[in-house]
C-alpha cells in the first residue's frame, strides 16, 4: 500500500510539473504573442435571410409560396486575397458547372484580371521605361494596369476557363463576412454531395438550402403578385438608402415590385443572427448563432384568384372575338376591375394586351391605376350628382333635349333629340345635352341658341371636387407609387365636356372606386388587395393565427342626401332595365338584376380618331356585392356605323361568373 501511494504521489508530481512547466511557456515565452492574436480577434454580428412568407387568396387556397433549393455559399474574410480567390475558384471548377445565365455575365474584362493573376500579374508586358516612369511616379498603378489590359490579345484569353471564371466572379464580389451565393439553382445531387465532403479544403465555401417563389396559379395575377430580387440583384439600386436604414444588406433578397415590395415588411421575416470572431488576418475562428431567424408572415389577398382566372380568361375571349368585326385595327386592350361595394376590397383586377403579331396576350393589370382616358358617359351619375350639390339641378327637374348650337362652332347633341326629359331619363338614355346643360350652369354660363356661353372657367374646379368626392381626378389610395390621378383637360372654351367624360381622363380603378362609391350610398373606400397578416406555418396546407385583420377605409362621405343617391342609383337601374335604357339588352333578363352606366367616348390613337367603350355597374341592385368597372380602349375608329359591344359583353360574363362563383362557393 504504501509503495503505491508513493507512486501516486509521483505521478501527480510529475503532472503538476508539467502543467505548471506549460503555463510558464504559455505566459512568459508565447504570453505577448497569445496577448496580440487575442487583441486582434473581433467579433462581428451577421444577419442571414430567411424564406419570405406565403400568399394565399381569399378563400385560402395557396397562391405563392417557397420551393427549397440545394445552395453553395461562399463566406468571405475581411481582406481576402485575389490570388487565394483564385485557387478556390479553380478548387471548385473540379466538379461545380455554374448555370449559363452566370457564364453570360462574364466579361472580357472579367477574364483579363484572371489572365493577369495567373501570369505573374502581367509584369512581363511592361517596359524598362515604363518601369522607370513608374518609380518616377510618371505613371501610376492605374496607368500600369490600363497598360497591361490593353495588352492581352484574344488568342491569351482562349486559355482562361469560363466556368471558373464565374465562379471567380462570384466569390470576387461577395460582401466580406457575409454568406453569398455562389450557386443556387439547378445545383445538382453530385455537385452538393462533392461540396460538403470537401469542405475542410474549400475555406469560406458551405453548403445550405435556398429558396425561389413558386406560384399555384401559374400566370393568373401573376404581375400585380410582383417580382422577389435575386441573390444577385440584392436591393434595388435607387432604394437602397431605404431598404440600409431599416438594416438591410446589400445583397438581401428583397420584394421589387407591387405586392411582393408593397407588403415586404410583412414578407421578409426575421433573420438569423450569427455571430463571427475573426482573427488579425480577417479569416473566420469560430460562429455561433445569436438567435435562430423566423420565415416571414403569411398574408391573404382580397382577390378569389378562381375568379380571377375566369375574368381573364373572359376578357380574352370578348376581345379576339371583338378583334373579329370591321374598323378594330386600333383595339387590342381591355381592363376590368370588380370590388366589393361595402369594403373596398379588390375580388378581381385585370388588363391584357393583345399582339397581333404573335396572337398572344401580354399581362398589363398594373394599368388599371397607371392608365388614364377619357371614360365617357360612365360619369354621368358623378355629372348629375354635382349638379343636385351644387344646387343647379333638382330632384326630377326636366329639361329639353335638342341640339346646341353655341356661336362660332358646330352643332353638338346627343346620338338623338330626346325632348323633354328628367334626370332619370336623362341617365337612362344617356343624354349629353341634359348634363352638357348641368354644367354650363355650375360653370356660371347660360345657353342660349348661338350665342357664347360666357363660362367662369376658375369654376371648373368646382366640378372637379365634387368629382373628387367619388374618386375621379385623384388617386384612389391603393398604395403603389406610379399610380396616376389622371389628366385634366385644359380646353377651357369645352370645360363643358367634363360632364359627359370628354376633357378629363381617369383609370380603371378610379371608374370602379366611383361606381363602387355610389352603389354603397356615398362612402368612397379605399381599394385593398391583402385582408389579413397571419403567422407563419411550415406546411403550406395550413393557416396560423390571424396577426392583424386590414378593416376597410372610408376616405370620405359624399356630402349630399340619401334622396339624390337614390335617385342616382334609380336612373341606372333603368340603364339595365329600363324600356329606353342603354344596356337593357345585356342586362334586362340577368337574375342578379344589376344597375349601372355604358360610356362611349372618343379619343386618338397613333393619329386615328377613335371611340372608347366602358361600362360601370354593381349587383344586385338593392344589396349589391360587387361592383365592377370595364373599359375597352380605341375599340373601334370612328365613323363604324355597326360598333362592338365587347364592354357590356365582357361585363354580362363577368357578372354571370361571380354569381356562378359565388353559388358554388355557399
Amino acid at each position: 500500500m504504501r509503495l503505491r501511494m508513493n507512486s501516486l504521489f509521483c505521478m501527480v508530481f510529475i503532472l503538476f510539473s508539467i502543467l505548471i512547466l506549460r503555463l510558464g511557456v504559455v505566459q512568459i515565452l508565447k504570453g505577448e504573442s497569445y496577448a496580440a492574436q487575442a487583441d486582434n480577434t473581433e467579433v462581428t454580428a451577421i444577419n442571414l435571410s430567411v424564406p419570405r412568407g406565403k400568399i394565399y387568396d381569399k378563400n385560402h387556397k395557396l397562391v405563392v409560396y417557397n420551393i427549397p433549393e440545394k445552395a453553395i455559399t461562399y463566406t468571405p474574410p475581411k481582406n481576402p486575397q485575389p490570388g487565394e480567390l483564385i485557387e478556390l475558384a479553380k478548387k471548385l471548377d473540379t466538379f461545380l458547372s455554374m448555370n449559363d445565365k452566370d457564364i453570360d455575365k462574364v466579361t472580357d474584362r472579367d477574364m483579363k484580371d484572371i489572365w493577369l493573376l495567373e501570369h505573374n500579374n502581367g509584369q512581363n508586358f511592361i517596359s524598362k521605361k515604363e518601369e522607370s516612369l513608374y518609380k518616377q511616379e510618371k505613371l501610376t498603378d492605374k496607368d500600369l494596369y490600363q497598360i497591361k489590359l490593353s495588352r492581352i490579345t484574344k488568342s491569351d484569353l482562349h486559355g482562361v476557363d469560363k466556368n471558373m471564371a464565374a465562379i471567380y466572379r462570384k466569390l470576387s464580389t461577395a460582401i466580406a463576412l457575409t454568406p453569398s451565393m455562389i450557386k443556387n439553382e439547378n445545383v445538382t445531387e453530385e455537385e452538393y454531395a462533392k461540396a460538403s465532403e470537401n469542405l475542410e479544403n474549400l475555406p469560406g465555401v458551405g453548403v445550405t438550402t435556398d429558396w425561389k417563389r413558386g406560384r399555384t396559379y401559374g400566370d393568373t395575377f401573376k404581375n400585380m403578385l410582383g417580382k422577389v430580387t435575386s441573390a444577385d440583384e440584392g436591393i434595388p439600386a435607387e432604394k437602397v438608402d431605404s431598404y440600409k436604414a431599416k438594416g438591410y444588406k446589400l445583397n438581401d433578397r428583397v420584394g421589387k415590385s407591387y405586392i411582393e415590395e408593397l407588403y415586404e415588411v410583412v414578407l421578409q421575416g426575421q433573420k438569423e443572427k450569427i455571430k463571427t470572431v475573426t482573427d488579425q488576418k480577417g479569416h473566420v475562428v469560430d460562429t455561433e448563432i445569436v438567435s435562430e431567424g423566423q420565415i416571414g408572415k403569411d398574408i391573404v389577398l382580397t382577390i378569389d384568384m378562381e375568379f380571377q382566372a375566369q375574368v381573364e380568361k373572359i376578357m380574352q375571349e370578348e376581345l379576339v372575338n371583338a378583334i373579329q368585326k370591321p374598323h378594330t385595327d386600333t383595339l387590342d386592350t381591355a381592363f376590368v376591375v370588380a370590388m366589393e361595394p361595402k369594403t373596398g376590397r379588390i375580388l378581381s383586377m385585370s388588363g391584357k394586351v393583345y399582339n397581333r403579331q404573335s396572337r398572344e396576350f401580354v399581362d398589363f393589370t398594373p394599368g388599371t391605376f397607371t392608365y388614364a382616358f377619357e371614360q365617357g358617359s360612365v360619369v354621368k351619375g358623378a355629372t348629375v350628382l354635382t349638379g343636385f350639390q351644387t344646387g343647379v339641378r333638382d330632384i326630377g327637374e326636366f329639361d329639353y333635349d335638342a341640339p346646341l348650337q353655341i356661336k362660332g362652332t358646330k352643332q353638338i347633341s346627343s346620338y338623338t333629340n330626346m325632348g323633354a326629359i328628367n334626370d332619370l331619363k336623362a341617365l337612362e338614355r344617356s343624354s349629353n345635352v341634359y348634363m352638357w346643360k348641368t354644367a354650363i350652369e355650375i360653370l356660371g354660363g347660360q345657353y342660349l341658341p348661338n350665342q357664347s356661353l360666357n363660362m367662369d372657367s376658375e369654376k371648373i374646379e368646382t366640378i372637379r371636387y365634387y368629382f373628387n368626392q367619388y374618386g375621379l381626378g385623384v388617386l384612389t389610395g391603393i398604395g403603389f407609387d406610379n399610380e396616376t390621378a389622371g389628366i385634366k383637360g385644359n380646353d377651357v372654351r369645352n370645360y363643358f365636356q367634363i360632364a359627359i367624360g370628354q376633357l378629363d381622363t381617369y383609370t380603371p380603378m378610379q371608374i370602379a372606386q366611383y361606381i363602387t362609391t355610389i352603389a354603397n350610398g356615398g362612402y368612397r373606400m379605399k381599394p385593398q388587395l391583402v385582408k389579413e397578416i397571419r403567422e407563419p406555418t411550415k406546411n403550406n396546407d395550413e393557416l396560423g393565427n390571424v396577426i392583424d385583420e386590414i378593416n376597410p377605409v372610408v376616405l370620405n362621405k359624399v356630402d349630399m342626401s340619401a334622396e339624390m343617391m337614390k335617385r342616382v342609383q334609380q336612373g341606372f337601374w333603368l340603364v339595365t332595365h329600363g324600356s329606353q335604357g342603354t344596356a337593357r339588352g345585356f342586362f334586362k333578363d340577368e337574375q342578379y338584376n344589376a344597375a349601372g352606366k355604358t360610356g362611349t367616348s372618343e379619343s386618338y390613337k397613333n393619329g386615328v380618331k377613335t371611340w372608347n367603350l366602358s361600362f360601370a355597374g354593381y349587383a344586385p341592385f338593392d344589396d349589391p356585392d360587387i361592383a365592377i368597372a370595364v373599359i375597352v380602349p380605341n375599340a373601334y375608329r370612328d365613323g363604324y356605323a355597326q360598333p362592338h359591344s365587347a364592354a357590356n359583353i365582357i361585363s354580362q360574363r363577368v357578372f354571370r361568373a361571380y354569381f356562378a362563383q359565388k353559388k358554388k362557393d355557399d
